[in-house]
């Protein structure tokens, strides 16, 4: 009986893989907010019928083989445990060398944004403050993070000054990472609400207005603290950072086996750390919804209700994401009832977050690895001249052959195998009993199935601008 229900179980798991898959190859454009700013149009892509067969039966056999096959735990652990250290001459010299000149080069940009923001052309194309920004920091550097490691820590700006003046006046409050998750949000809907990419000077401002926050919050309650629980940048390059294949241990720079560190107990210790991995989860969806005409219509519905746009874009950013942290309350309450265990949903909930940070990555890349290929000259020729920027009209972008928007399939489609993996993984690492462990993931793979379906739907509608909010 235990073998049929296991079988019924992983053909349940495949229909709900197939049906992303379906989904994916659907046509497919851009979404984000900061894009569709930046950008300008999108155009929508045909998927070819051979695409369509080959994606869909890798989806198939991939989904087959993590929740039926792969159940060997040395291999599991091979894969998990496998490391490298890079033969590096003087290699904590070298990066102790390389750390301060990119803190350096860092406080020079930060001072460029602020400055340039203020006095630089009133163009988001043409602007170094809105291009180093969105492009070069949300868009490159998160993509440095997850696809090679972290690279914040040794360049942070903000972090360099705290430690250069007294600070630790307080102890920090038992309150772990939820600042951080609040302050997320805030700059989320600001980002949304506030001309940022289309008007430099509030972009400055909001820089300025950071700075201020940040810097006190450190001096306050020391840098350690700080930039380790409650900055909002710091634990956004942390979580997508822990993605990637070169992490820092005690021994230094290791190249271990990609989404190996996801497995490890020590990145989520808290609900507070639960909820930052679904933010990053839930605020690619939002940006999706919002230039949609499904987001339109709930926007336009408020509004006519008598609601503040403000207040409305407000009312789904924080709507939606309680929905996200819903289902996986539910999924880990679902997933204890099956594993019929001893172990606590909230510890199953730390255990099995850091798998959605592999579906993070990969709608990140989705959105914006063609923004920055396409605006890639524009940042260039930014900072090639910040102080004396050219005419608007020397800012170029790249133009992408049409079979590039496909990328996004791929790059959600390897970001949720990856999440599943590790989910996988950490089923056998938490349960002794192969169907116990195997039971246990169901739950959470179709709540990570649920959060691909919606984010790769909003993928599938021709885009708009968000109402009610351009300058």
């Amino acid at each position: 009986m235990a073998g049929r229900s296991f079988i019924g179980s992983s053909r349940r798991l495949s229909a709900l893989v197939v049906v992303v898959g379906l989904l994916a190859l659907s046509d497919v454009v851009a979404a984000s907010n900061v894009v569709a700013g930046l950008e300008g149009e999108r155009g929508e892509v045909a998927v070819p019928t051979w695409l369509f067969l080959i994606t869909g039966g890798a989806v198939i056999a991939a989904s087959a083989m993590l929740s039926m096959l792969m159940t060997d735990r040395k291999f599991i652990r091979a894969y998990h445990d496998w490391s490298r250290r890079p033969s590096i001459p003087r290699g904590d010299t070298l990066l102790a060398v390389v750390g301060t000149v990119g803190a350096l080069l860092s406080g020079l940009a930060l001072v460029l944004v602020v400055y340039t923001g203020f006095t630089g052309p009133q163009l988001g194309s043409a602007s170094f403050a809105v291009l180093f920004v969105f492009v070069g920091i949300r868009s490159g550097l998160t993509m440095v993070a997850y696809l090679f490691g972290n690279p914040w820590p040794a360049i942070n700006p903000w972090r360099r000054v705290a430690e250069l003046v007294p600070n630790g006046f307080a102890e920090y409050p038992g309150v772990g990472r939820w600042p951080a998750v609040v302050a997320l949000l805030a700059l989320i809907w600001i980002e949304i609400v506030a001309p940022v990419t289309e008007a430099p000077a509030v972009l400055a401002w909001g820089v300025v207005g950071y700075t201020i926050y940040t810097l006190t919050g450190a001096i306050l309650f020391s840098p350690e603290d700080w930039f380790r629980q409650a900055d909002p940048i710091s634990l956004w390059f942390r979580f997508y950072g822990a993605v990637g294949p070169f992490q820092r241990g005690d021994a230094g720079w290791e190249l271990r086996s990609p989404g190996a560190r996801l497995g490890e107990t020590d990145l989520v210790t808290d609900l507070s750390g639960v909820a930052f991995v679904i933010l990053l989860v839930w605020e690619l969806t939002y940006s999706g919804f919002i230039v949609t005409a499904p987001g339109v219509t709930t926007v336009e519905t408020l509004v006519g209700a008598g609601v503040p746009p403000v207040v409305s874009y407000l009312l789904l950013l924080v709507g939606g994401y309680a929905l996200f942290l819903a289902a996986y309350s539910i999924a880990s309450r679902r997933a204890r009832q099956r594993a019929e265990t001893y172990l606590s949903d909230r510890y199953l909930a730390l255990r099995f977050a850091p798998p959605l940070l592999g579906i993070a990555a990969g709608y990140h890349l989705a959105h914006y690895f063609n923004f920055f290929v396409a605006l890639s000259p524009s940042l260039w020729t930014a900072v090639a001249s910040p102080l004396s920027p050219p005419p608007p009209a020397a800012f170029t972008q790249v133009v992408l052959p049409a079979w590039a928007d496909l990328l996004e399939v791929g790059c959600v489609l390897v970001g949720h195998i990856l999440a599943i993996w590790v989910a996988h993984a950490t089923s056998f690492e938490l349960f002794p009993g192969r169907l116990q462990a195997i039971r246990s993931q169901f739950p959470f793979i179709a709540v990570m199935v649920l959060y691909t379906m919606v984010s790769l739907w909003l993928l599938s509608l021709p885009t708009t601008e968000a109402v009610y909010v351009q300058a």
